[in-house]
């Protein structure tokens, strides 16, 4: 299991938008995937998990993956959440 500090760098959060992104990236990785806020774990191939965190700008999260290839896993979403989805805005 690894872990890595994320900053959502998005101008209005994980949205509906950025949040499928961030779905349709975790359910490509056979790792089990999570956002932790506030001690609570956010599965991040769930929309409805995504979206409830209520992530904003700014907000430091903990990605947690597990798994076979979770090191893929947690470079792939750093990268869409602090380049990629600043890139789309």
């Amino acid at each position: 299991m690894i872990e890595k500090k994320v900053i959502i760098q998005n101008e209005i959060g994980l949205h509906a938008r950025p949040a499928s992104l961030v779905v349709k990236a975790a359910t490509g990785f056979k790792s089990d995937i999570y956002f932790i806020k506030d001690k609570n774990l956010f599965n991040c191939k769930s929309i409805m998990n995504v979206l409830s965190m209520g992530a904003l700008k700014g907000q430091e999260l903990i990605l947690q993956a597990d798994g076979p290839d979770e090191e893929k896993a947690i470079d792939a979403i750093v990268r869409l959440i602090e380049v990629e989805l600043i890139e789309k805005e």
